[in-house]
């Protein structure tokens, strides 16, 4: 199975000359209704970085589940160092030195920092109670060793999702494996923090550890892979050096045609206003605040929130859509031009705002119902006839013209989003809030943990419906991205606006500048 103008399959013989640490022979992994992997075969070297790319729903987290012990009914075996093994266990995994940071964290929010970095391998005292100081001070090392400072201490429910996970990752790293597959580990870092990481990754080849690398990221692939694999459907459809490889080929491989990257959207040529802020602050105990932030939105325009980890995007985007108690905000929304009070999402829906969060799993889905169900969440009033009754063919007309037009990769409408890809997971949020038929649409990292060519629909989306009349607010940790979309961009540094920029001001370094303009040193010491 080859693609024109790129590179064969067979090109991938010149493998590292390092021995093989772990072998995937001839995986299949079944779901009902779909073939999640097919006949996959996967190896990878001690001292290498070996990126695994494809799609989303390409098989790339199953396969990794199959190699971490989660799914353990598969056909096909595993070799460790020559050995065939058969997990049944991420702690079996663990003690046969395999340790995975996933994609969608699993951290339990109210447990502390230190707690989920040993979860399921305390360290105990002489007397067998948990030496809880040592796992704290372990902690301290293994997250400093990624250049942050997290408190141990704090319950992990009060990190944001980019803090969270540089715990993930600070507890893989903790295990000190010898293989490690990595699931997105930068999809919510910002560059700084993804420089370091990377760092991290150059010592840990350097010390002979066999890295995993699972990225949507073309950049991150080329600077940080040996070897890389593709997967398209489910099957393998090439291994070969990344040397050997361009960035258009390899895009070719992962979707089976030519992507354009470089999206552009051209500035709307927006007047009316349909959402004014004024003074909005926030002071919530716990909640990063933010303080006195007041900006415009015209009907079809695109802004684009920027600002490091911390800066207050999130928060923002969430006190706008009412997350948090009146009694912790302050200022005035103004929504269509008549002042309005959101006293919480539900009240911001029924006015026509709609809020795609950057946690899709926590705070988006409900995992354990279908596709259709979380799809019509936020918008079932529109499918209600007398005594509150759901015209069921009206939803799943609705539902299936939204899976055809997000391109979600689905069974059938009744599949558990569970079984779905992360990629898919979030266009099923766009879904949920497009049958809502909003004027304004909050966007939170929207394309986290998405492929190239589920970017580009994204993207394109967003200029259809702003054309259209509806106005967007796009938190993005990805700056190209923020430059390519938005009409006009905000910083945003300490809770504050400290710059703003239009689609032909704007530049990378112009961002920075206004986003650590209030950034405070540390004092010498």
């Amino acid at each position: 199975m080859t693609t024109p103008d790129a590179p064969t399959p067979t090109d991938a013989a010149a493998v590292p000359e390092r021995p093989i640490v772990l072998q995937m022979q001839a995986i299949t992994k079944r779901f009902p209704g779909v073939t999640a992997l097919d006949n996959v075969s996967f190896d990878v070297h001690k001292g290498e970085v070996h990126c695994l790319v494809g799609e989303n729903g390409a098989g790339k987290s199953t396969l990794m589940k199959v190699m971490n012990g989660i799914y353990t009914e598969y056909e096909g075996q595993i070799l460790l160092e020559g050995r065939t093994i058969r997990l049944h266990s991420t702690r079996e995994a663990q003690l046969n030195g395999i340790g995975m940071i996933h994609q969608e964290l699993n951290l339990i929010p109210e447990l502390r920092v230190y707690e989920n970095i040993f979860l399921g391998r305390e360290i105990h005292t002489r007397v067998q109670t948990l030496d809880r100081r040592r796992m704290h001070q372990e902690s301290i090392t293994w997250l400093k060793r990624l250049g942050v400072n997290i408190d141990p201490s704090r319950p992990v429910r009060e990190l944001r999702i980019g803090e969270r996970q540089l715990v993930e990752i600070a507890k893989a790293l903790s295990l000190n494996a010898r293989i490690l597959v990595m699931d997105e580990p930068t999809s919510a870092l910002t560059d700084a923090e993804t420089k370091r990481l990377f760092s991290v990754i150059l010592s840990l080849k350097a010390a002979g550890v066999a890295i995993v690398y699972i990225s949507h990221r073309m950049d991150e692939i080329f600077s940080i892979a040996d070897r890389i694999t593709v997967l398209r459907d489910g099957k393998t459809v090439a291994s070969l050096m990344a040397s050997a490889v361009t960035r258009p080929q390899l895009i070719r491989y992962m979707v089976g045609r030519s992507i354009n990257e470089a999206f552009s959207r051209q500035p709307n040529e927006a007047d009316k206003v349909v959402l004014e802020v004024r003074n909005l602050s926030l002071n919530h105990p716990g909640i990063r605040t933010i303080n006195n932030v007041s900006f415009e939105l015209k009907r079809g325009e695109v802004i684009g929130l920027a600002g490091l980890m911390g800066a207050g995007r999130t928060e923002t985007l969430e006190t706008i859509f009412g997350v948090y108690p009146l009694k912790h905000r302050s200022g005035q929304v103004v929504f269509k031009g008549q002042p309005t009070t959101i006293h919480d999402p539900a009240d911001a829906i029924r006015q026509g705002i709609g809020y795609v969060t950057e946690d899709r799993k926590g705070k988006s889905l409900i995992s354990g119902l279908p596709v259709r169900i979380n799809s019509t969440l936020a918008a079932l009033r529109l499918f209600a006839q007398a005594l509150n009754v759901i015209n069921r063919k009206q939803e799943f007309q609705a539902v299936n013209d939204q899976v055809k037009n997000l391109d979600i990769r689905t069974p059938t409408i009744e599949t558990l989003v569970a079984n779905l890809s992360g990629g898919n997971q979030q266009k099923v949020v766009l879904a949920k809030f497009l049958l809502t038929k909003p004027d304004v649409l909050l966007l939170d990292e929207p394309t986290r943990g998405i492929d190239v060519g589920a970017k580009s629909q994204i993207y394109q989306l967003v200029d259809e419906l702003a054309r259209q009349g509806c106005a967007f607010i796009i938190a993005s940790s990805e700056m190209p991205e923020l430059l390519a979309v938005c009409d006009r961009i905000l910083v945003l540094c300490e809770g504050r606006i400290t710059g703003e920029f239009t689609h032909v001001e704007a530049t990378q370094e112009k961002i920075l500048d206004a986003a650590t303009r209030f950034l405070q040193t540390a004092p010498a010491s």
